[in-house]
């Protein structure tokens, strides 16, 4: 598979170890952010409505559903997948000792890390 200009970019890049845990973290507030804006709209919900459901504002739903938000905490997580009918579940997994993450034009798989997480 070719390499793209991206591709080796960002390869240098993730040698950084401070820019690898960033580029990490970003990626599980993505998924967070993700699994809540698609909650809420398959309940049919704005996040106006959701706020008003929680007792919160809509600006607190729209943080939540930031992917740049990190200050998500247990006990709002827990007040959200209540009200859309969810459940949270946190799963530790053993960090791996090789990854062959790829980003490039053509097609590649990609193992979803969201997949572990729904229930």
């Amino acid at each position: 598979m070719k390499k793209t200009n991206f591709d080796r970019y960002l390869e240098d890049q993730l040698k950084d170890p401070g820019f690898a845990a960033r580029f990490k973290h970003a990626g599980e507030a993505w998924d967070i952010a993700l699994q809540i804006a698609a909650l809420r709209a398959q309940a049919g919900l704005s996040q106006r409505d959701l706020a008003k459901l929680l007792s919160t504002s809509q600006q607190q739903i729209s943080r939540l559903e930031s992917p740049g938000y990190e200050g998500h905490s247990l006990s709002m997580l827990r007040r959200v997948a209540e009200a859309l009918h969810a459940r949270v579940r946190v799963v530790f997994e053993p960090e791996e000792k090789e990854t062959s993450k790829c980003v490039s034009e053509t097609g590649v798989t990609y193992r979803a890390k969201s997949a572990k997480r729904k229930g």
